[in-house]
């Protein structure tokens, strides 16, 4: 795993080797064990590595046979080998072991092509000298971060925007059209970043930069195409693919330890039970909010060791601020908290990769978001038979539900409603549009609509004759995985130079998870059944079969707690959040929540997270202190 940064424009050789250095010092924190560099009068690379593979000759920029091509690449390809036996066969000389060389020959041989040939995470860069052209791509998922941007004639890309920032032609400079879409979803909702100028890369997509033109192309996209297959063969496709990969993605050269994560959730049990690591890692915080006694009890029943730790309240709200540095944008998801701290605590202990069970909840239909509002198996049962209608007659049903007042009217009517009729936007919605606008100054009470965002994505599943349920996973593919999911897990692992593999988020899980029907996955049993009865056949059943609960943190004590009540309206009573807010309202709201007149944590959350994050990037120029020392012996 790796940290990668480049720029194309056309001053001196010298200048730009001095801020290519500086540029990739950044982020050391995503390759601190070694680094490399490449600049000419066109352009310049850098590089940061945290190696796995070919450790002794793996390092990058790696050249071709002629060295007219050169690539830069942040990722792991599971199937590596068996395209670079193919590469040979085909004539190409290879310098190393590494899955680096196997996309450059890849990509001579195959051109953007190369693309369907791959099967890992990734996001690279091919410079090609004897044509000026920069090709770069990010993986089906968008697992791996890329951004880019042009500013002053300097086109700009690399694994994380503060990589930019020491750039003389980078204007930094906030995005006002960023921030009402970010209080309604949480994260960063739009493809240009809260950096203005600056953009990610969508997953999935692939561009060519020559000229000083930009052009960006989709090469790949999730399709939900259920086939004729009965309950147990399903569930036998599924055990099968998630033996696979978690096979494919548990391997490292001798001497590299690889472990996994492992909570009280079905998930990364699952990955858990068929990667049999030598180790387990589990978080919790010292108070109510604690999985890792349920991660013990299991570890045990799996004759497996497991290492956890505690976070005080103290340690974990006080973090807060460095985490939101690392994340590049915003992002009130509080389980980035237990996240960067879990990752720390495997670094801690010597191992350098960790399995995790981020993409089974949307491959395979596990959030209850998508339609589970009732416990009676009665109106579930009958809401499944109502789902085996054909489309016409569930949304006229739903049109008739639309608006009524009984048990059950709400899991029927999100069963059937077409998704932009049943409002579902994705895993969070915080403040609605109107509540945005009331506590949002003017001037920031702007940007795209929610239809604006999902419309581009809902436009091609929305006329297929598939479940509503399945139109809701691949709306959250393509907005809430990578904006926040895949984000925060790259992320806060690469804060602490750790590389996180996501088993179940692979190409062939997700063409197995598309061809499952979705009765089989989400029905009156629970979510992801199929799924769940997968992994009954190697957990326990009381682990296959929990309910989902994610990384639970106590915000909503934090609020109500007195000390860090004071701090977060010490933060909310400073001069410079009257750019943004309406202070006098957000301070009221803070209020009222520590008065317990409302439950007003995630919209509280979520304006300070905001505002946590403004204040390391435009007040404190936040620059930590390895970075620091390593400008200092530049200099």
């Amino acid at each position: 795993m790796c940290g990668i940064v480049a720029f194309v424009d056309n001053e001196d050789p010298k200048v730009k080797d001095s801020l290519i250095r500086k540029m990739k010092n950044r982020i050391i924190h995503r390759g601190p064990d070694s680094e490399g560099q490449y600049v000419d009068e066109n352009v310049a690379l850098g590089f940061r590595r945290l190696s796995f593979i070919d450790v002794k000759s793996g390092n990058q920029p790696i050249f071709n046979e002629d060295n007219s091509m050169a690539i830069e690449f942040n990722g792991e390809i599971y199937n590596f080998k068996e395209l670079r036996e193919e590469l040979i066969d085909l004539g190409h000389t290879f310098k190393t072991h590494a899955d680096t060389e196997v996309i450059l020959h890849g990509y001579e041989q195959w051109g953007d092509d190369v693309l369907k040939r791959l099967r890992g995470m990734f996001a690279f860069v091919i410079w090609d000298f004897k044509n000026k052209d920069m090709f770069g791509a990010r993986d089906h998922f968008g697992i791996k971060p890329l951004y880019y941007g042009k500013m002053n004639g300097t086109f700009f890309v690399g694994s994380e925007i503060k990589a930019f920032i020491d750039h003389p032609h980078f204007d930094k400079e906030l995005n006002k059209n960023a921030l009402k879409p970010y209080m309604t979803f949480q994260y960063s909702a739009t493809q240009e970043t809260f950096f203005k100028g600056i953009y990610k890369l969508p997953e999935g997509h692939c561009f060519h930069y020559q000229d000083s033109q930009f052009n960006m192309k989709e090469y790949w996209d999730a399709d939900f195409d259920p086939k004729d297959e009965g309950f147990d063969k399903a569930v036998d496709n599924i055990e099968d693919i998630v033996t696979d990969s978690v096979k494919a993605h548990s391997f490292a050269d001798k001497g590299i330890k690889v472990g996994s994560f492992l909570s009280a959730g079905v998930d990364s049990s699952y990955v858990t039970a068929m990667m049999r690591p030598d180790n387990t890692f589990s978080i919790g915080f010292d108070s109510t909010y604690d999985e890792t006694k349920q991660a013990r009890e299991l570890a045990a029943k799996l004759n497996l060791k497991n290492t956890d730790a505690k976070l005080t309240n103290e340690e974990a709200f006080h973090t807060f601020p460095l985490i939101q540095y690392y994340l590049d944008e915003p992002d009130s998801n509080p389980s980035v908290i237990p996240l960067y701290f879990l990752t720390r605590l495997a670094k801690e202990n010597g191992y350098k990769a960790m399995l995790s069970g981020e993409g089974a909840d949307e491959l395979f239909a596990g959030y209850i978001d998508y339609g589970f509002n009732s416990n009676s198996m009665l109106i579930r049962w009958f809401t499944d038979k109502l789902r085996e209608l054909p489309q016409e007659k569930r949304y006229k049903i739903a049109k008739w539900l639309d608006g009524k007042h009984f048990h059950g009217q709400l899991h029927m009517f999100r069963a059937l409603a077409p998704v932009r009729e049943s409002k579902f936007i994705g895993q969070a919605y915080i403040f609605s549009p109107e509540e945005a606008a009331d506590v949002l100054q003017e001037k920031y009470n702007c940007g795209p609509t929610i239809d604006d965002i999902i419309d581009p994505i809902l436009k091609n599943v929305e006329d297929k004759d598939i479940d509503e349920v399945a139109k809701k996973q691949y709306l959250d593919i393509h907005k809430f995985m990578p904006g926040d999911i895949c984000l925060k897990a790259d992320k806060m692992s690469m804060a602490n130079s750790l590389e996180l593999r996501v088993p179940l988020l692979d190409r062939e899980v997700m063409r197995v998870a598309g061809h499952t029907p979705t009765k089989y996955l989400f029905n009156r049993h629970g979510t992801k059944w199929a799924f769940r009865m997968a992994a009954n056949r190697h957990l326990p059943e009381e682990w296959a079969t929990r309910p989902k609960m994610g990384f639970p943190v106590p915000v909503r004590a934090w609020l109500r707690e007195k000390k860090y009540y004071e701090e977060v309206r010490e933060l909310f009573e400073q001069d410079f959040v009257k750019e943004f807010f309406d202070q006098d309202k957000i301070l009221k709201l803070l209020d009222d929540n520590f008065n317990d007149k409302i439950d007003g944590r995630r919209k509280i959350w979520t304006i300070y997270t905001f505002l946590v994050w403004y204040k390391q990037y435009f007040i404190d120029d936040f620059i930590p202190e390895e970075v620091k020392k390593l400008d200092e012996v530049a200099e």
